[in-house]
């Protein structure tokens, strides 16, 4: 009985790391920030900004929600914070179909 409790309580984290990983990517907002981030590369957040036309403490809130997932990485450069796509993390997530949104060069 022991096992089988350690293996719900291991599914249930499991369930729930998802849970949170697609609830990150159901808002158009993130997923914007995520096409730009796969299109453009590393991105400054000050040129973000502009790109996707948020604030910056508006966008902080939706890279923050991406960062805490593991869907993108950010770098500190001197005083900016750079962002990128996790992408091994996006092509291990999302189904082919999914994945070509992002990718459509590997189609």
């Amino acid at each position: 009985m022991g096992l089988q409790y350690t293996s719900d309580i291991n599914q249930q984290e499991m369930f729930k790391t998802y849970e949170a990983k697609f609830k990150a990517l159901s808002d158009q907002l993130r997923l914007k920030i995520m096409y730009e981030l796969n299109q453009k590369g590393q991105i400054c957040v000050c040129d973000l900004t502009e790109i996707i036309g948020l604030s910056q403490s508006k966008l902080s809130y939706h890279l923050k929600i991406l960062l805490d997932v593991n869907l993108i990485e950010r770098e500190k450069i001197g005083t900016w914070n750079y962002y990128r796509l996790n992408e091994e993390e996006v092509r291990g997530l999302l189904s082919e179909e999914l994945c070509c949104i992002f990718y459509p060069e590997k189609k």
